[in-house]
């Protein structure tokens, strides 16, 4: 975070506004409820029928969860929000690949970013739409805010996938292994094998009770897995939600009580391992400002050159949509 980015207050009302009410914008906000991460959450959509029905399902449970105000609104409704989640935009059908939805969705931003920007010019924005790092840089050059106060989603559900998968192979609990994918959300992102911990031990160090290390083909599956993932989901059940939705309130919750937790947040990158001018998900710090520029991490140099060609695809679809 540079000097002048921190000394800009951001807004800290603890409204929150989620532009784009489809599965995984109402399942957002149906997981910021629950958790208590909002005092006041505004839905918009294009479809406001469909707006009203999901506002009025949720208000229907607030019994049963913290506080909170939850109401359908329009973009001028962005107003005094504190984060601004935008999950807008055409849907990744079975067999697109996320860049496939770049145009379109590009297309739709080019309009209501400068609307959000309008209305909430101190907001933290938080893009999830996809392919979310091509619109996450979309987003930086129409918005007004501060370049770390626009983030996008990232691989955060890229790692949890990750280190999730990791923890049930080696037996150990999910919260003790500390592992990142990072690069592009979604075929070029890449992991960081070489820093895999399980608990303060460096993966390759780590001899799990009552099976095998982890051999060079399991990690390749592995690996193939987790980007596979949404894919098969899509492709069975129409849309990825439930986990995104806990990702995304993740963040939220980084954000609204300053955490600087560390979470591989999509963000402009200028100056890091040979890469600038790209929104794509490495390490950061997340807080009440939004991102800090990204943390140095040991890479190996195959991973250094694996993140500078993730960096490049981004880059040219970037170009070729016009940005």
């Amino acid at each position: 975070m540079t000097t002048s980015e921190a000394t800009q207050s951001p807004c800290r009302s603890g409204k929150v506004a989620i532009v784009g009410v489809g599965s995984v914008g109402a399942t957002i906000a149906h997981t910021l409820m629950l958790q208590g991460l909002a005092t006041e959450i505004v839905l918009i959509d294009a479809h406001r029928a469909k707006c009203e029905a999901e506002v009025k399902d949720l208000n229907h449970g607030r019994r049963f969860a913290p506080p909170v105000r939850i109401t359908a609104g329009v973009v001028d409704d962005c107003r005094d929000a504190e984060i601004v989640i935008v999950t807008a935009g055409a849907r990744q059908k079975p067999g697109q690949t996320r860049l496939d939805l770049t145009q379109t969705n590009v297309g739709i931003f080019r309009d209501l970013i400068p609307a959000i920007s309008a209305a909430a010019p101190d907001a933290i924005l938080l893009v999830v739409s996809n392919p979310v790092d091509v619109l996450t840089y979309a987003a930086r050059k129409w918005y007004c805010g501060p370049r770390g106060r626009v983030i996008g989603s990232g691989t955060v559900l890229d790692s949890s996938r990750f280190v999730s998968l990791l923890a049930e192979r080696l037996g150990v609990a999910v919260r003790n292994v500390h592992g990142y994918i990072i690069g592009e959300h979604g075929e070029s992102e890449l992991p960081l094998w070489s820093s895999v911990h399980i608990g303060v031990i460096p993966l390759d160090e780590y001899r799990p009770p009552d099976r095998p290390p982890l051999d060079e083909s399991e990690r390749a599956a592995l690996f193939d897995a987790v980007r596979s993932a949404a894919a098969e989901i899509i492709a069975a059940k129409g849309a990825t939600n439930w986990a995104v939705g806990l990702a995304v309130a993740r963040i939220v919750e980084a954000i609204r009580r300053d955490e600087n937790a560390v979470l591989t947040v999509s963000r402009l990158i200028e100056d890091y391992c040979g890469i600038s001018d790209v929104c794509l998900s490495v390490p950061c710090l997340v807080n009440r400002h939004g991102a800090s520029p990204p943390l140095p991490i040991p890479m190996t140099d195959a991973e250094r050159q694996a993140l500078r060609a993730s960096a490049e695809l981004l880059r040219q679809a970037a170009r070729a949509a016009g940005l």
